[in-house]
């Protein structure tokens, strides 16, 4: 009995070894708990203020492609209520600049912070982008299949959204030095709701979702992640490798 129980593991790890895993566990998925807001909460992009203050951060710790020469540092905390989820951002930048100031612009080109999320529980593959460079400017889709079958969200809609910023609309020229900044928005549930099959944020509830900052046109670039994407090229539309939000 004892040999054959040998013999079980044995295979059991030849199995895990061929497979590529090892000796080590299987990756779990990052996960976030969005806090409730229980009260009103001004969107001004101050990383500071009370009603952030207790709320936990998740970090962008990956990094895709060709390793950049000065890795910022970002944290990102959350919240939401019966009508709103809000993002604030907070960002230990270099080689700023931002030039997009048209509404669905690039500006993933500038120094950007970016939201990917699945608000559908049943549709963990559809997702809204919701890209915003350093001086407020925002570009938003829905995904139904990346870069095949979306649909671009009206400026009017995206006007919706309530942001605040820490930097100027324009950076430019760029700066070079060291320089910490914010981004905080009110994300309106009635938006999404127009646009896509919406789960309700409750206790429970989990949407999928992921983190980005980029500079795709600065001195800097780079592709920066919360939940690790396994891909060599740099590529943010792929909702399989998401994490989860689990709504407290």
């Amino acid at each position: 009995m004892k040999f054959r129980i040998r013999i079980t593991v044995v295979v059991a790890f030849c199995a895990l070894t061929t497979l590529g895993i090892k000796n080590q566990t299987m990756k779990k998925d990052s996960e976030y708990k969005v806090a409730r807001l229980e009260k009103s909460i001004t969107i001004n992009a101050d990383w500071n203020k009370s009603e952030w203050q207790n709320v936990e951060a998740l970090q962008l710790e990956n990094f895709m492609g060709e390793a950049p020469k000065f890795k910022p540092g970002v944290k990102v905390k959350m919240m939401y209520d019966d009508n709103n989820l809000y993002v604030i951002f907070r960002v230990e930048d270099h080689y700023v600049r931002c030039v997009v100031k048209e509404i669905n612009g690039p500006v993933y080109e500038d120094a950007c912070v970016e939201f990917f999320f699945s608000p559908d529980k049943n549709s963990p593959l559809k997702y809204f982008n919701l890209e915003t460079n350093c001086g407020g400017t925002a570009l938003m889709f829905y995904n139904r299949i990346p870069r095949k079958d979306y649909k671009i969200l009206q400026p009017e809609d995206i006007r919706t959204i309530e942001i605040a910023h820490s930097m100027p609309e324009i950076v430019d020229p760029e700066i070079t030095q060291p320089i910490i900044w914010t981004l905080e928005y009110r994300l309106p549930i009635a938006l999404l709701k127009k646009y896509a099959t919406v789960s309700q944020p409750a206790p429970g509830v989990v949407w999928k979702g992921n983190c980005y900052k980029i500079g795709d046109k600065t001195s800097n670039p780079h592709y920066q992640t919360w939940s690790l994407v396994d891909q060599a090229e740099p590529d943010f539309h792929l909702p399989q490798f998401f994490g989860n939000l689990i709504f407290q």
